[in-house]
């Protein structure tokens, strides 16, 4: 098979990052080792030997040596624009995913007094950052409904990361976040006592998984060339522990357009007069 190129600068660029804390990154570098050698096997000579995990995701995004990278769809939609290629949506085996969609899960600590939203009224919030879907944009959405006046929360505390959000959920320094639903599965997989003393109060509404993305101007022919290599790297999984702990199962084609809907519940939640986390 002739290999699909890009002028992009080799080797290139890769990074699993969104769902890569480091009791993954074993799993991680499994699966791209398998993806690594099913490229290579088609003549790649832009394939990393290995993650990048040194640089800010953000940084990574929008570098021009991307091969293959993971982002959220909120900035795809709102920063990233033609700066990246989607190569497609992921599909995973864990509670609040259906097909290449998935929510997120709105969390507080099993002794709290809450049972609806509504109780959540003037209390602490922990949001991983104000340019996420799953732990600010989804979110909102739930909330606006339940608005006065633009505000909701007593306090908003931007943690950094949805881990943390637990952490601080579970500490008590917050009351309640959004968590991404593969993230919160993860975890309880993995490593329960990141979830330990939590229960989930509530789900947001759905929308498509996390993408998978390559360096903008990448033609259809190599975006799936790329969905291929992962997906026959992600059918090993069933016969290799290490990458079924990943609980992804295929990419499913998609393109910025599935991602619209996540601006069309930023477009609810500000015309129900609450544009912002508050």
């Amino acid at each position: 098979m002739n290999h699909l190129t890009l002028n992009r600068p080799s080797p290139g660029l890769a990074n699993l990052g969104v769902y890569d804390p480091p009791w993954l990154h074993a799993a991680n570098d499994a699966l791209w080792a398998a993806i690594r050698a099913r490229l290579a096997a088609r003549g790649r000579r832009d394939v990393p030997a290995g993650l990048e995990r040194a640089r800010a995701l953000r940084a990574i995004w929008h570098d021009p040596a991307l091969l293959v990278g993971q982002t959220c769809g909120y900035p795809l939609m709102t920063e990233l624009g033609e700066a990246v290629t989607v190569i497609g949506a992921p599909v995973y085996g864990l509670p609040g995913c259906e097909g290449a969609r998935h929510c997120s899960f709105i969390v507080v600590r099993e002794d709290a007094p809450f049972e609806r939203l509504e109780d959540l009224r003037g209390c602490r919030v922990a949001m991983n950052g104000p340019d996420s879907n799953t732990g600010m944009n989804l979110l909102r959405h739930a909330i606006a409904p339940l608005a006065r006046e633009g505000r909701f929360f007593g306090a908003v505390l931007t943690s950094g990361g949805h881990l943390l959000s637990l952490e601080s959920v579970q500490g008590g320094a917050t009351d309640v976040a959004a968590i991404d639903c593969v993230t919160f599965g993860l975890a309880a997989r993995h490593r329960p006592d990141l979830v330990a003393g939590l229960r989930v109060l509530a789900r947001t509404a759905a929308g498509p998984t996390l993408p998978f993305i390559t360096c903008g101007g990448a033609r259809p022919e190599e975006a799936e060339e790329l969905r291929q290599a992962i997906n026959e790297a992600l059918a090993r999984a069933q016969d290799d522990p290490l990458l079924a702990g990943l609980a992804l199962t295929r990419v499913e084609p998609a393109d910025p357009a599935d991602y619209e809907v996540l601006l069309r519940y930023e477009a609810d939640a500000v015309a129900m007069g609450y544009p912002a986390l508050a």
